[in-house]
């Protein structure tokens, strides 16, 4: 593994040394042609070309790896303008110093004519540092822009994780409770059986092959729910009054699916629960303007204590969290209860929009 990571960190290194001399070898050949006075390019427009470049090096390398990261990256424009100037100036003046001084001791044999003035060579340390000024900026927000993309997509390939994980967490659960219903209407040899399989069956193919989708038609959200309410309707006491209304239009408009179940799982669970007299189970859904509200109440069971612990449990929990992913401010979640009952009250706003989870 070791290897793997130094042979990596070696090839990157050797490709940045290879864009930096591309770079160089072409400024060379248009700076060449700039400097070439006759129409034959003579070996002291070479030389004299070399030596420019050696001269612009500092000054472009000063400003790409000091004055940008330090600065400019930093947001600190009233340090990096006189700096980047300052460093243009300098590096200019030094330019016209080496050649007008400097190059007879070096090159003694040969004699250098500049036909630039100070303004003219600053104009081209100006251009070069600003050129590679962008370059680097530009090089520095592409690799922002690659780094927030993957990070969205890892926050994306997260949130997904996590709500099909929420999902597994609803299904057993209510695949198990509605086993035990029909369970116990083979074991009384009721006739209603064979109906509360066929409605288990549109309920598992719903949940199997609908319910992976990010968003469900609310019509097919609530078959579902009425072929579950059947089902605990059949496994109840006659006496406990379960209700199921529904007002509005539900065609076109979309919702998360299984959203709703573990609020009506949850009222079952208490309301029914245990021979209580007076047991009911109250469902609302009323839709108004893309507005979505679900009330759902019961009366509390013989087990008080028990419900009320449970009522704020791993149920309730996912669907909070739920809502905070696919709905985050555009919900309400209202949980209130008495001695007597609980009442639930889920409000949806903007359901026609089925927007990207973020």
């Amino acid at each position: 593994m070791k290897k793997i990571i130094t042979s990596y960190l070696k090839s990157k290194q050797l490709g940045r040394i290879s864009q930096h001399i591309v770079f160089w070898l072409f400024s060379g050949v248009i700076l060449l042609k700039f400097f070439t006075s006759s129409s034959e390019i003579m070996r002291v427009d070479y030389i004299y070309t070399v030596l420019f470049l050696l001269t612009l090096m500092p000054c472009v390398y000063f400003n790409s790896v000091f004055l940008v990261p330090r600065f400019l990256q930093q947001s600190i424009y009233w340090a990096f303008i006189p700096a980047f100037i300052f460093n243009v100036a300098f590096f200019s003046w030094f330019n016209l110093l080496f050649f007008d001084k400097l190059i007879d001791y070096i090159l003694p044999g040969y004699y250098f004519i500049s036909y630039y003035s100070l303004v003219d060579i600053s104009c081209f340390f100006l251009a070069f540092a600003g050129i590679t000024t962008l370059l680097k900026m530009a090089r520095s927000w592409f690799r922002l822009a690659e780094t927030d993309r993957k990070l969205a997509q890892m926050q994306q390939l997260q949130t997904n994780t996590e709500l099909n994980a929420l999902k597994a967490q609803i299904n057993p659960h209510f695949l198990f409770n509605s086993l035990n219903s029909i369970y116990s209407l083979i074991l009384s040899k009721s006739d209603k059986a064979a109906n509360a399989v066929l409605r288990l069956s549109d309920i598992l193919r719903y949940t199997i092959y609908d319910a992976k989708d990010d968003f469900v038609p609310l019509k097919k959200e609530l078959t579902y729910l009425t072929d579950y309410i059947e089902l605990q309707r059949f496994r109840s006491k006659q006496e406990a009054l379960i209700s199921f209304k529904i007002t509005g239009d539900s065609d076109g408009l979309m919702v998360a699916p299984l959203l709703f179940i573990p609020l009506v799982e949850n009222a079952f669970k208490h309301g029914v629960k245990g021979d209580v007299q007076n047991a009911f189970v109250e469902i609302e859904l009323n839709i108004t303007n893309e507005i979505l509200e679900l009330k759902v109440r019961n009366n509390k069971g013989t087990d008080t204590g028990t419900a009320v612990a449970e009522s704020n449990g791993v149920g309730l929990e996912n669907v909070k969290r739920r809502l905070e992913l696919i709905y985050p401010g555009n919900y309400q979640l209202n949980i209130a209860a008495n001695e007597k009952e609980f009442n639930v009250t889920l409000t949806l706003k903007n359901i026609s929009v089925t927007t990207e989870i973020n």
